[in-house]
């Protein structure tokens, strides 16, 4: 049952989603794309993928050439019926691996933020964690079009397609629900910089946005987490 986990940039982590797999005693095989790790050719032994976020944009083949083997992998369990979930630039680049595009460099979209779910959303399995009022952390500013045959999950006031599907069980989702109040903290340190650079009321969304949303969006994030799990 061993995960098999994608990261593309150093400090954006499994986070929550780990935590759950712990909880669900899932091992994880972990390969660092910014350290030339291997894709593996035979995903025989893995039960789905994880494909986590980055700085990158999902187009930056030139700088990042192992983008396009992301995308392949994301296919081949895909098509083997394996359960994927694309976070953030993994959700891009699910969209790109299906034919959608890419859209680079909107303006950002920061903070703990409220959803709309399709009515698709609402009977999901996964996306059906969300309750009215519920907000989940957001920081982004590329998005992307639905590929065809996607099934549309949720939006926000800026982002038309926050989350949607293909076939059973890959999932592009946009938004942080894998990021706590604690890794929004972490990433504050490692990425103060290009964070208030990119977002100018960055001190705001952690001193009062943060308190006031970030415990009931840890739990659904978590929330979230066990669900896709339960896929595996």
């Amino acid at each position: 049952m061993t995960v098999l986990v994608i990261e593309n940039c150093e400090n954006v982590t499994l986070g929550l989603l780990g935590q759950a797999l712990d909880e669900a005693k899932m091992p994880i095989d972990l390969r660092v794309m910014v350290e030339n790790d291997p894709l593996p050719s035979d995903i025989s032994k893995f039960s789905g993928l994880v494909v986590l976020g980055g700085l990158q944009h999902a187009r930056a083949d030139d700088e990042f050439p192992f983008l396009k083997d992301v995308c392949d992998t994301i296919l081949a369990f895909h098509e083997a019926d394996k359960p994927v979930m694309g976070i953030c630039l993994g959700s891009q680049l699910i969209a790109r691996a299906f034919g959608g595009e890419n859209i680079l460099g909107n303006p950002v979209e920061a903070g703990w933020l409220p959803l709309q779910t399709s009515e698709a959303g609402k009977q999901d399995p996964v996306i059906s964690a969300f309750e009215e009022d519920d907000h989940i952390f957001i920081l982004h500013t590329d998005t992307y079009t639905l590929p065809e045959g996607a099934i549309h999950l949720a939006s926000s006031e800026m982002t038309p397609n926050q989350a949607f599907k293909m076939g059973r069980a890959t999932y592009a989702i946009q938004f942080h629900f894998e990021c706590s109040v604690d890794q929004v903290n972490h990433w504050n340190g490692c990425f103060h910089g290009p964070i208030n650079e990119l977002v100018p009321h960055w001190k705001e969304i952690l001193e009062e946005q943060g308190p006031k949303h970030g415990p009931k969006a840890d739990a659904l994030g978590l929330k979230i987490s066990r669900r896709w799990i339960e896929l595996l």
